[in-house]
């Protein structure tokens, strides 16, 4: 049995709020927010994998301490964009 739409989404909203590191957990709740009932099943894989990748990692490229790996560039953008409010 595959996981609905509305699940699949309170699951990732769940998992951004409850990263571990306050700062992600506020960075991701915001773009869960602003972001994810708009994605198509490609970008919620994507950003499924990219909650995957370790916190202190995350905090970096998207405060831009460190540049993200080239496969997240535009992800960590958009992320960054949202926690700005650009």
């Amino acid at each position: 049995m595959s996981e609905t739409r509305e699940n699949r989404l309170k699951r990732l909203q769940m998992r951004s709020m409850r990263r571990g590191i306050k700062e992600m957990d506020i960075i991701l709740m915001r773009y869960a927010a602003a972001r994810l009932d708009d994605m198509d099943d490609a970008a919620l894989d994507a950003y499924e994998l990219l909650l995957n990748e370790n916190d202190q990692d995350l905090y970096q490229w998207v405060s831009g301490q460190q540049e993200a790996p080239a496969d997240l560039q535009a992800q960590i953008a958009d992320v960054r964009a949202v926690a700005t409010g650009q």
